[in-house]
């Protein structure tokens, strides 16, 4: 309820704005702010959790010196 009733109050500012013209104002300036600081904090999540992954890639010890290591890069 407490919802419908700040959309009502909202409603009066519509009318300060020309009647010709969409805007996102300042409700849309909110959310996008909102998402912007969920994205960012989800990098900075992401970021924390790949410093965590310490991978080395063992060498490949079937692999003939000299060789790149595509063996099946000339068959068709």
């Amino acid at each position: 309820m407490s919802a419908s009733l700040a959309l009502t109050n909202l409603v009066p500012l519509a009318k300060e704005v020309d009647e010709n013209k969409v805007t996102p104002g300042v409700l849309g300036f909110i959310v996008f702010a909102v998402m912007a600081l969920a994205v960012w904090g989800l990098m900075k999540s992401m970021n924390k959790h790949m410093q965590k992954v310490a991978f080395k890639e063992a060498p490949d010890t079937e692999a003939e010196p000299g060789t790149t290591g595509n063996s099946g890069a000339g068959r068709d």
